[in-house]
């Protein structure tokens, strides 16, 4: 079957919500851009009804579960299609510019499998990847690091876990867990993968911010939860490596191409309205909105910032995935190089986001507002997740790299 039929049978695949969805694993790996702008598609379809009802996803989702799309970054050696991170993060962009959420629930995806990439054994990268492929799984987020409630204890060859992990995002409909838990004696943190339904996880829907709506980011509980020895992706006290420390790149630019995405979204639909609804201004002495030359200033001062943001984007994705391909091999001062593009990166989709968000009903005007268009959701959506972690600190860090050369600390967030 060709990419184009897939699509075809791809885009109504939601009209009904227990209507199955068709099988494009095939398509994704032949054509994954295609594949990701059909599903944009269909999400759009109910991304404004869906944004204000919050709750949980599940036939979005499940349509990103059999599109093939969840298994793009997995490498060729487990059975995957071995995409490079260039094209997981173009996906997240694309899904992004329909549904910023749903967008989030597939970047955090390829997050924890990059985890499993950069932490596991060869053992665990065979076992946990290729069922990943098998399965279909979807993968959830409890790895908060300045959560500490979480604890491990040592029971023999095993561990004990207890305590709660807030924001983990993808945790509601997930197959498998990567969580972090606080190991006292070390004063260090464990990292491992369990699945969700594990005896004593317990996955909380209490997500309730006013943007980001369905991105299952609630809050998970461990009871005396059994973590087997085979299950530990990174033990307490294990320096990591510079290629382990590469997680948290792989999440600052999932997040950088989350806020791209929003921008690029509430840009188009912007222009949509422009062209199709808004009125002109009594003052200006055009027949259309769109002759206006205050207006046309204004969709090109927001041009230049989406392109210039999408531009450092992709450079940061493309030194990424040349970081990935050194392995074992990367230093320290490749690592930085790729944390900075990142900063570089990260600092303008940001500004982007929410600077696009917000003006473009200047642009609009007050008839925008109405809640039948639903542009109040790209300001919520990036507004929420560019707090994910202060922005002033990026640009501590390429303030100390201009001056000094300094690398940005591998931390969680750098």
């Amino acid at each position: 079957m060709s990419t184009a039929q897939v699509i075809a049978r791809l885009l109504p695949a939601l009209e009904t919500p227990r209507r199955p969805v068709p099988d494009t694993a095939e398509a994704a790996v032949q054509d994954p851009i295609a594949i990701a702008k059909a599903v944009a598609a269909q999400l759009a379809q109910t991304a404004v009804e869906r944004d204000r009802a919050g709750g949980h996803p599940a036939a979005e989702r499940g349509l990103l579960r059999n599109s093939g799309l969840l298994w793009l970054s997995i490498p060729t050696e487990f059975g995957g299609p071995g995409h490079d991170w260039a094209t997981v993060y173009q996906v997240v962009r694309i899904l992004a510019g329909a549904d910023s959420a749903l967008a989030h629930l597939y970047g955090f995806h390829h997050l924890q499998l990059a985890g499993v990439l950069l932490y596991g054994t060869a053992e665990q990268q065979q076992r946990y990847l290729r069922a990943t492929l098998e399965q279909k799984w979807f993968w959830g987020n409890a790895l908060n690091p300045l959560d500490k409630r979480t604890v491990a204890e040592a029971e023999g060859e095993h561990w004990r876990i207890d305590g709660q992990k807030s924001f983990s995002s993808g945790s509601v409909g997930s197959d498998v867990l990567t969580f972090s838990a606080w190991h006292e004696e070390s004063g260090t943190a464990l990292i491992a993968a369990i699945p969700t339904t594990r005896k004593g996880v317990t996955v909380h829907a209490d997500w309730d911010a006013f943007g980001q709506k369905q991105t299952d980011s609630g809050t998970v509980s461990f009871a005396g939860v059994e973590l087997r020895a085979e299950e530990v992706l990174q033990a307490p006290a294990v320096a990591a490596t510079p290629r382990a420390t590469l997680r948290s790149c792989v999440a600052q630019l999932v997040m950088t191409n989350l806020y791209l995405g929003i921008a690029e979204g509430a840009y188009e639909s912007a222009l949509r309205y422009t062209r199709d609804e808004a009125r002109a201004w009594f003052a200006s002495g055009v027949p259309r909105s769109a002759d206006d030359p205050f207006i046309q200033r204004r969709y090109g001062e927001l041009r230049v910032k989406v392109r210039a943001a999408a531009a450092l984007a992709d450079e940061a994705a493309r030194r990424l995935d040349a970081a990935f391909r050194k392995g074992a091999a990367l230093t320290a001062a490749d690592r930085g190089e790729v944390a900075v593009a990142i900063a570089d990166a990260k600092v303008l989709a940001h500004e982007a986001s929410l600077t696009v968000s917000s003006d473009l009903f200047d642009i609009l005007g007050a008839r925008a507002t109405s809640q039948r268009y639903g542009f109040d959701r790209y300001w919520r959506n990036a507004r929420t997740h560019t707090l994910h972690d202060p922005i002033d600190y990026k640009l501590r860090d390429l303030g100390r790299y201009a001056i000094d050369g300094r690398h940005p600390d591998p931390t969680p967030y750098s």
